[in-house]
């Protein structure tokens, strides 16, 4: 192992090999998640009896591959009337609501089984019960004071549960309870000698929901994702993901963590947020080439039209933010909500996010549940530092009634309420931002692995650290910084600045890209700059690039 390496997996606490890259026969047992033999219990009968399951899905990213894994996985393993359905944002809300099911009445399932959400979906599952089915409810978020009545519920972060990683997506706890069931079904001689279904097949699935729900990839979330991706660069991933590997323009053998969070689930997500997350789950179950190809297309145009939304939305929101910050006599507000009447729904999280960046603040963005509609939804994004979902909880339990429903995690939470309350609402949750922050929080900080010597700023190492993940939410991807010469420069887009820089000790310069980071000045002669250190795909040839993220006069 490279010593650099070495020094990064140091300093994210990692300390042999076993855990720097750790595989899949490492993973915590499925049964240490509690009510885990229940669940199994209910679905190796439905199985036996031939019951229809119904796998209700959510309508982002997680909650669509967590989806198609319950049904790819339950048809594996013998169940032989799987149907799947999701909600509509613009029609139905989050979760299993009470209208959900009632449209899903005609399919008369025996058992229905929630992915990715259900812990929060008290009258959805209380409705679904009346009816006379069977609910297990499969979830990773976090449990209000009661639990709905389920007849069993798998969540490894339910006060007590003694399974070891409570960073699990929800397309990673449905993995794990068929897992579990296949375990079962074996000890039961349902499979014939070799015979038994290869669930690690689903892995390639597991990987893009787990990096594009942003959980802590701690060990056994690694081992998951690094399975996932080596599936996805050997081209053995579903046909769907394949063609959206082929839309976004990336290349399946060079695939990372990276480009499942900036390029296959933002395309996923595009469907949940603007249209019909149905079509992405089509995508993730259908085995037809062409059909995934035309499906794909249809993802690739719905996020091109996302990112004009978010575009229009975005910049809306800079203007009510700059008069927030002016207000406030040149001082950024401790917490930010923000509102208009043009929102949609669908895009309001991402909006959020840039600006919770943008302000290092916590942030609400809230928009109309529909054209007209009298009820807000909003979507809230956090700094480290700060728990949204408690703070909710907070607001909630301080003003009864002020909030219709909650739910999320630490750094990401939705909520809805009447837009005649906002205002009350905005004093309410910055009263409890206020009371509860560490003013620590508030310091925006970029956390650098150093410098990198000249011999290291080189293809073998690019390569390596690229192969040295999966990177991302808690495991954070290298990033270092070095003082450094101009030699030219450039500005692409009117608003990408495009670099050549020198460093001593390296004869040739090092190509640098700042995105966004066009300001108006010529940068100056000498910079300071945190960066990443990447493989140049487009120059090729063993060429490298520096991602420039922060760049400061030296």
């Amino acid at each position: 192992m490279l010593p650099l390496l070495q020094r990064l997996y140091a300093a994210r606490g990692v300390t042999d090999a076993a855990q720097a890259q750790p595989k899949l026969a490492q993973l915590h047992a499925p049964e240490l998640m509690g009510s885990m033999q229940a669940a199994v219990d209910l679905l190796a009968t439905a199985i036996a009896a031939d019951e229809r399951i119904l796998v209700v899905g959510d309508f982002d990213c997680d909650g669509a591959t967590a989806c198609a894994v319950g049904v790819r996985g339950l048809r594996m393993l013998g169940a032989r009337d799987v149907v799947h359905a999701v909600p509509n944002r613009m029609l139905h809300g989050y979760g299993l609501s009470p209208s959900l099911v009632a449209e899903l009445a005609p399919l008369q399932p025996g058992l229905l089984v929630t992915v990715d959400h259900g812990i929060a979906c008290h009258a959805g599952v209380s409705a679904a019960k009346a009816l006379g089915w069977k609910v297990l409810v499969t979830d990773h978020h976090l449990p209000g004071e009661q639990l709905p009545p389920a007849d069993a519920i798998v969540d490894p972060n339910i006060n007590g549960d003694a399974f070891p990683s409570k960073a699990l997506a929800g397309v990673g706890v449905i993995f794990y309870v068929l897992m579990a069931l296949r375990r079962h079904l074996r000890v039961q001689g349902a499979f014939a000698a070799g015979a038994e279904p290869d669930l690690l097949t689903l892995l390639d699935l597991v990987a893009v929901g787990t990096v594009a729900d942003l959980v802590a990839l701690d060990a056994n979330n690694r081992a998951l994702v690094s399975a996932g991706l080596r599936r996805l660069r050997a081209g053995h991933g579903c046909v769907g993901l394949q063609a959206l590997i082929e839309a976004s323009g990336r290349d399946a053998a060079r695939l990372s963590a990276t480009d499942i969070g900036f390029a296959l689930g933002p395309r996923l997500n595009a469907a949940g947020r603007l249209e019909d997350m149905a079509l992405g789950i089509e995508l993730l179950l259908t085995e037809d080439r062409s059909q995934a190809r035309e499906i794909a297309q249809t993802l690739e145009q719905i996020n091109a039209e996302r990112r004009a939304v978010q575009q229009l939305m975005t910049d809306d929101a800079e203007l009510a933010v700059s008069r927030a910050v002016l207000t406030a006599e040149g001082e950024r507000p401790i917490a930010a909500c923000l509102f208009d009447a043009e929102w949609h729904p669908g895009v309001v999280g991402l909006v959020a996010s840039k600006m919770k960046d943008r302000l290092h603040r916590p942030v609400i963005a809230f928009a109309p549940a529909e054209p007209g509609s009298d009820s807000l939804r909003g979507s809230a994004r956090s700094i480290a530092g700060f728990h949204i979902r408690d703070a909710l909880a907070l607001v909630n339990a301080g003003h009864p009634g002020l909030i219709d429903k909650f739910g999320g995690h630490a750094m990401a939470a939705g909520l809805s309420l009447p837009h005649a309350r906002l205002q009350e609402f905005q004093h309410a949750f910055v009263a409890v931002v206020e009371a509860s922050m560490d003013p620590a929080a508030l310091q925006q900080l970029l956390m650098s692995d150093g410098e990198l010597a000249p011999a290291e700023l080189d293809f073998q190492h690019a390569e390596a650290l690229r192969l040295a993940g999966p990177w991302g939410q808690g495991f954070p991807e290298p990033l270092f910084d070095g003082h450094f010469q101009v030699a030219r420069w450039q500005v692409l887009k009117e608003k990408h600045l495009k670099l050549s820089l020198r460093v001593p000790g390296r004869a040739e310069p090092i190509n640098a890209i700042h995105f966004s980071g066009w300001r108006g000045n010529a940068p100056a002669n000498n910079v300071h700059i945190a960066y990443r250190l990447v493989s140049d795909d487009y120059r090729g040839g063993g060429a490298i690039q520096l991602i420039i993220e922060h760049c400061a006069d030296a």
